[in-house]
């Protein structure tokens, strides 16, 4: 599968069997993440990957408890956003079966002496997302969530993610239970704009 093969399809997929997913995989898919552009080759990116269930049962009750009010907030309308919040509902009470979550995170590097946050995020959404076209080309599902922005302080206690370190996203892993399909998108002739706007 060809990484634009990989793209076409690569759909988030909140619905994951619990089988584990072997760490070789889990390493190819972080190795293609550090393959990203960063900001003057910055390269600030650190990966948590959490398999323990115990340690998901200390995040699971808080996360449910934040999150799903949360989404069911979220007008259920008709077609996919109803499927959207569906699948999130899903993935919140399932927290635990998830069989790989990697919390996205780094630190303020770039650039040296005069460091942003904008630079960090420069450095870690491009990681994040050549991680989730890296599984999908392996067969395994992905989804881009934001659960620390309900549970930030929970995560870093319970995880030992230091303070000085942004949390980007947190990425659901594991072998789909429901189908690959095609992502639907914008016609790129109604993104592009020749020589300016």
């Amino acid at each position: 599968m060809d990484v634009i093969e990989a793209m076409e399809t690569c759909r988030a997929i909140r619905y994951l069997k619990p089988d584990p997913v072997p760490q070789e995989l889990i390493e190819r898919v972080i190795y293609a993440a550090t393959r990203a552009s960063s900001p003057g080759n910055s390269q600030g990116w650190d990966f948590v990957v959490l398999r323990d269930r115990a340690t998901k049962e200390k995040l699971g009750p808080v996360i449910r408890e934040r999150l799903l009010p949360l989404i069911q907030r979220v007008p259920a309308t008709p077609g996919s956003v109803a499927r959207t919040v569906a699948g999130a509902q899903h993935l919140v009470r399932e927290f635990e079966n998830v069989p790989v979550w990697i919390i996205v995170c780094g630190r303020k590097v770039y650039p040296p002496g005069a460091a942003t946050d904008q630079m960090v995020d420069a450095a870690l959404y491009p990681a994040a997302q050549n991680l989730i076209v890296a599984a999908r080309s392996l067969g395994l599902g992905t989804t881009f969530t934001t659960l620390q922005v309900a549970t930030e302080n929970e995560m870093r206690e319970v995880l030992g993610i230091p303070a000085d370190c942004s949390i980007a996203v947190c990425i659901a892993l594991g072998y789909p239970d429901r189908p690959f399909g095609p992502v639907k998108r914008k016609p790129v002739s109604e993104v592009i704009h020749w020589e300016r706007w």
